[in-house]
């Protein structure tokens, strides 16, 4: 790997450093609120200037930075909290719940987020000589890790190469393996190994994970996913619990629940009609589902997301 050229000064830790120039960098490169993309493929920026109320969503296998502000991530009763010394690791798709708690217009919340490719990671385990030490407990698809000094370096230096895009083609695809290494050689890394290792338990849940995503809308019998993975259903149902904290119907049932909120936040439908789209039979059960994840019944919640007053009865 490149050797990073910054110089520390006497009294100031490496990570203050780090993180001062990539508050400045992230800032430079998110003019305002929102999810921005860049010209490296499956790295995005995110800025937010105040705290937002918990927002359902799928977490797509990656890895969460923040330089500034706090989140905080729930799903199944874990709740995981991310800052400038804590990098969010997800390991597999999760529904969860996320909330910005510390962003103002003068000092907003900033995240770099860097998509885990299984390829390059795969390729990093057959080449690296760091021993394959079995995790301290079941490797989960979502974690946090306190940030070192080495990992913020190769994020800095990532992000540096956005203002030189000559330079991207060539360097880019070494800085984002370096991420890769560094999260795979830290704390996590037994996991993250387990998770992206041909044939282990948890790679097979993560395969089983893949296919109930593409037909989350369709029954599922928990043989036939069994099967596809190669696993008994009792081993599929234990070892997805140990990953995800769920049963997979469970997390068939969150997957169907989150697309339905999108079909009516983006495309407009009403409840009944996601509800059906996403394979619920019956309305009234599609309606207390939601209520139980989200807090309140389908129309309610949407209005409120949309900052519109429900309507009640009399008025």
């Amino acid at each position: 790997m490149a050797e990073s050229n910054v110089h520390y000064l006497p009294g100031v830790s490496p990570l203050d450093l780090h993180q001062s120039e990539l508050v400045d960098l992230v800032s430079r490169f998110t003019p305002e609120d929102g999810l921005h993309a860049t010209s490296v493929p499956g790295l995005h920026l995110i800025r937010a200037s105040a705290p937002a109320q918990r927002l359902p969503t799928v977490y797509e296998p990656g890895i969460c930075v923040v330089v500034q502000g706090r989140k905080q991530a729930s799903a199944m009763g874990e709740v995981l909290t991310y800052d400038p010394l804590h990098c969010l690791v997800i390991s597999v798709p999760m529904p969860s719940v996320g909330q910005i708690l510390d962003a103002t217009p003068e000092k907003p919340y900033l995240c770099v987020r860097l998509s885990i490719d299984p390829r390059e990671v795969g390729g990093l385990i057959l080449q690296s000589e760091t021993p394959a030490s079995p995790p301290a407990k079941a490797p989960r698809g979502l974690q946090t890790w306190r940030v070192s000094a080495p990992l913020l370096d190769a994020v800095l230096r990532l992000l540096r190469l956005l203002a030189t895009p000559n330079d991207l083609p060539v360097l880019a695809p070494m800085a984002v393996r370096e991420i890769y290494y560094r999260v795979l050689t830290g704390e996590l890394g037994p996991r993250l190994r387990e998770l992206a290792t041909a044939d282990s338990h948890a790679h097979r849940i993560s395969r089983a994970i893949e296919l109930l995503q593409r037909r989350y809308a369709e029954p599922v019998r928990i043989e036939e996913l069994a099967g596809s993975v190669h696993m008994s259903a009792s081993s599929l149902h234990h070892h997805f619990k140990q990953v995800t904290a769920m049963s997979p119907l469970q997390f068939q049932k969150q997957l169907r629940l989150h697309h339905a909120r999108r079909f009516m936040l983006i495309d407009g439908l009403d409840a009944a009609a996601a509800g059906h789209r996403v394979g619920y039979e019956s309305p009234s059960q599609f309606s207390r589902e939601y209520r139980r994840l989200f807090g309140a019944p389908p129309k309610a919640e949407i209005q409120q997301v949309r900052g519109v007053e429900p309507v009640t009865a009399g008025r």
